[in-house]
């Protein structure tokens, strides 16, 4: 089971941490133990992992409209960075 990490600027740190419920939801359809991490620095650059169980399905998700509409409700901005561990 790979482990990603996501990372991406956000319109408003604040706003994107308070819908953790709702994208952990999203995720665990494709993983499991989604963890939340939130700049130290002052910027708006957060990261989240997930251990990945079906990353196909994961990556088709990522992909739909109901997919952006989260990532823009959530305030989501580009770049989105993904990484896999080794």
């Amino acid at each position: 089971m790979p482990r990603i990490v996501i990372t991406h600027p956000v319109e408003d740190v604040e706003k994107w941490a308070s819908h953790k419920d709702e994208r952990a939801a999203f995720f665990e359809d494709y993983g499991s133990d989604v963890v939340d991490f939130l700049p130290t620095d002052g910027s708006k650059n957060i990261a989240l992992s997930v251990n990945v169980t079906d990353m196909d399905g994961l990556q088709a998700a990522l992909e739909t409209p109901g997919a952006k509409e989260i990532e823009k409700s959530h305030g989501v901005l580009e770049p989105i960075s993904v990484f896999a561990a080794s």
